[in-house]
């Protein structure tokens, strides 16, 4: 069985992106692979494992994780063969949260694939845009198609009120068309995912060549 994390990539509290992860997560589940028990999907939340800013003594290509904090999100990561990493998009860029957590790992990430989900007022491209340009440094294989939703048009922020942290989220409301580019791109998640099981051994353990410091 495939098994793909959808990664909620903010923390922030009020973060709109924690409704997108659900509907990701919602939609995900009655896709046809996941109906007929070939693959599997988990919401993963960076929220629930506390990461500090990397505080790592090694570099994470070593493969030598020092602190229970680092060993518990390499075990997480390590189990899946896939992701769908949904972000926010911060001041033209991806959380800090989310970088600092793929900065943590390296060969736990390494010959798996990945998809995007974004949000924001331009959709969040700008932060997808520099998450893939890191994908290749850790060796996970990216797919094109993506979705990218619109604050003021995929969401429903009746009662909004900016310095409410309750009404703040608003509801995911996305259209049809982005449910249709949402299978389309876990098509190409899950085939990819499947296919680079083959470059992996049955544990993952640290790449000897070159990787990010």
């Amino acid at each position: 069985m495939i098994q793909i994390a959808i990664i909620l990539g903010s923390t922030r509290p009020g973060r709109r992106a924690e409704a997108v992860a659900r509907w990701v997560t919602e939609v995900a589940g009655r896709h046809p692979a996941v109906k007929a028990g070939q693959a599997s999907i988990e919401l993963v939340d960076l929220a629930d494992y506390g990461l500090p800013l990397l505080d790592e003594p090694l570099p994470a290509a070593s493969g030598s994780y020092q602190n229970p904090h680092t060993k518990r999100w390499a075990a997480t990561i390590d189990r899946f063969d896939g992701f769908v990493f949904v972000t926010s998009e911060y001041n033209g860029s991806m959380p800090a949260a989310l970088k600092n957590a793929i900065d943590y790992l390296y060969a736990e990430w390494n010959h798996k694939a990945a998809g995007f989900v974004s949000h924001g007022v331009n959709g969040g491209i700008r932060a997808v845009a520099q998450l893939r340009q890191i994908m290749g440094d850790i060796k996970i294989a990216d797919v094109n198609p993506q979705v990218a939703l619109l604050t003021y048009t995929d969401f429903d922020l009746t009662g909004f009120d900016a310095t409410d942290i309750t009404t703040y989220a608003g509801v995911c409301a996305p259209g049809e068309h982005h449910e249709t580019a949402l299978n389309t791109m876990l098509d190409e998640v899950l085939t990819r995912s499947h296919a680079l099981r083959a470059l992996r051994g049955p544990t993952v353990s640290a790449d000897p060549r070159p990787g990010p410091t």
